[in-house]
């Protein structure tokens, strides 16, 4: 019988903590041209990563990981999400009637006005959840490789907004 060190092995962590939770209003398209309502969601998220383990047998540090997912939803919370890839959708800033910084997002005869210090503008055609898990997936991957991590193989991001509705997007090395 072959030893515990003779069998083959894959490591991974996973992250699932309330401090990855962020309250956030968005609107989709779908259908083409039709857009929905201005709503919003509180949105958690959870990542897992495959990789092989480092010198301290981590995959990824813990912390560092938990401390860069965080940050990266702290600068969703409380904010209006904003596709500016979206051939339909205007995203254009403006000063407001009374001087203030402001976005105005326009959709066929729609148009709405935000501050612009409430809102994000997220470089994607839609804030579905899938494409909102690619951007924090990859905003989180730059945020390791500027501490020093070693990447993941693979890196999952879950972005549940409506408790057990999930988007998913998987990043693997090329």
């Amino acid at each position: 019988m072959a030893g515990p060190s003779s069998r083959n092995a894959t490591f991974a962590i996973r992250l699932n903590k309330a401090a990855f939770t962020f309250s956030a209003a968005h609107f989709i398209t779908y259908a083409g041209d039709v857009c929905e309502p201005l709503h919003g969601h509180n949105y958690r998220v959870a990542i897992e990563a495959d990789g092989v383990l480092d010198e301290n047998a981590y995959v990824l540090d813990f912390i560092a990981t938990r401390d860069a997912l965080s940050a990266i939803t702290t600068e969703l919370d409380h904010r209006m999400l904003l596709p500016t890839g979206h051939p339909l959708i205007g995203v254009e800033e403006a000063t407001g009637p009374l001087g203030g910084d402001e976005l105005v997002v326009t959709f066929g005869d729609r148009r709405w006005v935000f501050p612009k210090g409430e809102c994000v503008r997220l470089p994607v055609t839609n804030t579905t959840a899938e494409l909102l898990a690619r951007w924090i997936g990859e905003r989180l991957l730059v945020a390791l490789a500027e501490r020093g991590e070693t990447p993941p193989t693979r890196l999952v991001v879950e972005v549940d907004e409506c408790d057990g509705q999930v988007g998913v997007c998987r990043l693997g090395r090329s």
